[in-house]
């Protein structure tokens, strides 16, 4: 028979066996936690690779939202201005396939330009390049016809003379994209508000003038429709 074992000797033995577990344990823990870690930082990362993409996305976004607006530079729209459809004689006279009612493009462009010089407005029709009535969602939407122009220096002349129409119902204005529209439409509304100054586009911008004094009441462009919550 061996040695006799003390009691000192089995708590000992307890102690060391404890330690070994307790170590294999750490080293458990270790481990999940650089496991836990990795996944965070690989977490993180995907997180800021889609931030980003997302600005990558908006930036992209805005682009297109540039071009298509670049691509009506050249168009102003007129409002309220109702022109007479072709006549279904006119229609059978030209050996043309378009229905009864149909709109002849150069009868449109002349009835708008006689309008417009009715009220004193200049318009060659020499610079026009194409004339033609946008088609109405609903009944209750006012008429709508779009002018294009062989450059924008015969646009700008054109919507200068705008304050001839005073009164007249029918307006002048640049050809908005719709997110471009919205824009104009709640810059409208804060002014109407009181909350801006005065609103207006050009060039296919939307400008607003806040209140204030002559420091304060700056002119700003406003690029997206979240620029004007904070008024």
């Amino acid at each position: 028979m061996g040695p006799k074992r003390t009691p000192i000797a089995d708590e000992i033995e307890d102690i060391k066996k404890s330690l070994d577990f307790l170590t294999e344990e750490t080293s458990a823990i270790k481990l999940q936690q650089k496991y836990i870690l990795d996944l965070v930082e690989e977490i993180r990362s995907l997180r800021n690779q889609n931030a980003e993409k997302e600005k990558r996305i908006v930036y992209l976004e805005s682009r297109v939202a540039d071009l298509e607006q670049y691509t009506r530079m050249n168009d102003v729209i007129i409002t309220g201005l109702y022109i007479k459809p072709r006549s279904y004689a006119r229609a059978v006279t030209s050996g043309s396939k378009e229905e009864q009612g149909d709109l002849d493009g150069s009868s449109a462009e002349q009835q708008v330009a006689g309008f417009l010089q009715s009220k004193g407005i200049d318009l060659d029709c020499n610079n026009i390049e194409a004339c033609h009535p946008l088609p109405r969602r609903n009944a209750s939407d006012k008429p709508a016809i779009i002018i294009r122009f062989v450059n924008r220096k015969h646009k700008n002349a054109l919507l200068k003379q705008g304050r001839k129409l005073k009164g007249s119902n029918v307006y002048m204005n640049d050809h908005l994209t719709k997110s471009n529209a919205d824009i104009a439409k709640k810059a409208r509304y804060l002014k109407k508000l009181g909350k801006i100054q005065n609103t207006w586009t050009a060039n296919c911008k939307i400008f607003i003038k806040l209140n204030g004094t002559p420091e304060e009441a700056k002119v700003l462009v406003i690029k997206c429709i979240q620029d004007l919550e904070k008024y």
